[in-house]
């Protein structure tokens, strides 16, 4: 069973990865951030590491959505392989910051890969706002990330509202700005009646 949390940098994916996999008992995937070869050196120069970093991420998420189709386990992922091709990569394309060419080649490498993948049984979606975004981001005090633009932000959560209105997939929306689930154990209840229902039919 393959559950998904999407959303923007800051809007709570990782701490409620956690949270899930603490109260199901599932096995936690989390986005490979830590150890990436890229980051520091996308945030300082976008334009000159950006398809480097999304072909990294590609690859990475890619590995992991094939690993997870052969478990037989509930696996909860921190971050999709659909929002590095549908938002971060189309972004950085329409802001100048990929150029057309690395940007068609990389939609034909996602592509291929589309063509040997499923959407997640679930997907859940943490929906924010770029003012609660900008607050999160400085909470966690990652220091590569203390640059990062508010128009580059906001070109994401577009694109974010965009693709969610498509999904065609079992889908949740959690309203990050009013669902405070890290700290509200009713918020966080709120979040696993929907998931009971979703997956197991509980009301």
């Amino acid at each position: 069973m393959h559950i998904a949390i999407a959303g923007n940098i800051g809007c709570g994916k990782t701490t409620l990865t956690k949270m899930l996999a603490k109260r199901y008992g599932w096995k936690p995937n989390f986005e490979p951030v830590d150890n990436n070869p890229y980051l520091e050196d996308y945030y300082a120069d976008m334009k000159r590491w950006s398809f480097n970093l999304q072909v990294y991420f590609l690859s990475k998420r890619f590995r992991d959505v094939v690993e997870i189709s052969k478990s037989t386990e509930y696996i909860v992922q921190d971050r999709t392989i659909f929002e590095d091709a549908r938002i971060f990569a189309p972004n950085l394309n329409e802001m100048g910051l990929m150029d057309d060419r690395d940007f068609q080649n990389y939609k034909e490498l996602f592509e291929l890969m589309m063509s040997l993948v499923k959407l997640p049984d679930l997907m859940i979606y943490i929906r924010s706002s770029i003012p609660n975004l900008i607050a999160q981001i400085a909470k966690r005090g990652r220091e590569y990330e203390q640059s990062i633009r508010i128009d580059y932000l906001t070109g994401l959560n577009n694109r974010y509202e965009e693709w969610i209105s498509t999904y065609k997939g079992n889908l949740i929306i959690v309203d990050g700005d009013t669902c405070k689930f890290e700290t509200n154990p009713e918020d966080f209840l709120k979040v696993t009646d929907q998931i009971d229902s979703k997956l197991f039919g509980l009301f």
